[in-house]
């Protein structure tokens, strides 16, 4: 029978949070938090699971499977709003990373003279009464769907008439590629250089030329977890800015790289890992650490729901709170865990 004092401990015992991740890139500073021992430090214990897609990432922060996780900062809108989910409050304190992103299309379309909008548009006006061009995205609401509409807009290509978009999980999309089920797609790393280096795909357009500077990933938590549990959200925070900047350092490289591609993150080869991190100043790679790269600011919450906007994915009859950004995009959580104002941030990171 166990003793009193083994009882206690056993009811005292710090409960691991749950933390959900997708196996891309940019969850570079979850992995490393976890693996180098950043969250214990922080007096957290974190059990990391690795999820298929962003829907599943939302269903279970929004039914308590998960207490924190690696999200889409477009997912803390869509989620908050009840866009195709019950409506759940939820929020980011820290912003993961920036920018990361790249337009893959098929070889096959290289094939038929196809290099930029341009081309493009003129080979999807050849295939007009035939079948439109098929792209994916890892969800409707994301800065992927923003990007690759507005790059799709830009050359003149009609949704719906030139294109359609449909809705792959990340961990799929190269697969859907090189099976031809679908001609292009829009997504973080370490997808787009594994089409290339596959010779399965090119990439005309990069997310830093398209946008430079958009939030990409975030910490996202439901409201009533940063509330009731504002300690460990806290502690969440601290140990991902120590794991982002870490992540950066030239001499933790190769540490960096085994770890994420190891089994239970990544699973791929530490060969396609490393082209996934690329270069620190390359186009096509996410920027994980630097000034105001982790705050939540309120005008990288705008231009998010300004692409809902423009691609019309937010319904009409749908009302957006005026307080929208100002509760889900969170700098004021920021700015008191880091202990820095607004006005001293740039500054500070």
């Amino acid at each position: 029978m166990p003793s009193k004092s083994t009882l206690t401990t056993a009811r005292t015992a710090p409960t691991a949070l749950r933390v959900g991740f997708i196996a891309l890139t940019d969850a570079a500073p979850l992995i490393v938090a976890h693996e180098m021992g950043l969250f214990r430090r922080e007096g957290v214990r974190v059990e990391l699971r690795r999820e298929l897609g962003w829907a599943t990432i939302r269903d279970k922060v929004i039914y308590r499977e998960l207490d924190a996780a690696h999200a889409l900062g477009a997912l803390v809108l869509s989620t908050s709003l009840g866009i195709h989910c019950p409506a759940c409050p939820c929020l980011t304190a820290f912003a993961l990373g920036e920018e990361g992103n790249a337009i893959t299309l098929s070889t096959e379309l290289h094939e038929r003279g196809v290099h930029d909008g341009a081309t493009l548009r003129d080979e999807a006006r050849r295939l007009r009464g035939n079948r439109p061009l098929v792209f994916g995205v890892v969800s409707e609401y994301s800065s992927h769907r923003i990007l690759l509409g507005d790059w799709l807009k830009s050359a003149g290509l009609r949704p719906d008439v030139d294109y359609r978009i449909v809705v792959v999980p990340p961990p799929l999309l190269f697969r859907n590629l090189y099976a031809g089920t679908i001609d292009g797609y829009c997504s973080g790393e370490p997808w787009n250089a594994l089409a290339v280096r596959e010779q399965a795909g090119f990439c005309p357009a990069t997310s830093r030329t398209l946008a430079p500077g958009h939030v990409e990933k975030v910490l996202m938590v439901r409201e009533d977890f940063a509330e009731s549990r504002d300690a460990e959200h806290r502690a969440l925070l601290r140990a991902l800015a120590s794991a982002s900047e870490l992540c950066t350092r030239p001499e933790f490289r190769s540490e960096l790289v085994f770890l994420l591609a190891r089994r239970e993150y990544l699973n791929l080869s530490a060969k396609v890992v490393e082209l996934g991190l690329g270069a620190t100043e390359a186009p096509m790679f996410p920027i994980l650490h630097g000034t105001n790269v982790h705050e939540p600011s309120a005008d990288k919450a705008l231009w998010l729901l300004e692409g809902f906007h423009r691609h019309g994915l937010i319904p009409a009859s749908l009302p957006v709170p005026d307080d929208l950004v100002e509760r889900t995009f969170r700098v004021d959580l920021f700015e008191q865990t880091f202990g820095v104002s607004s006005a001293q941030s740039a500054g500070a990171r």
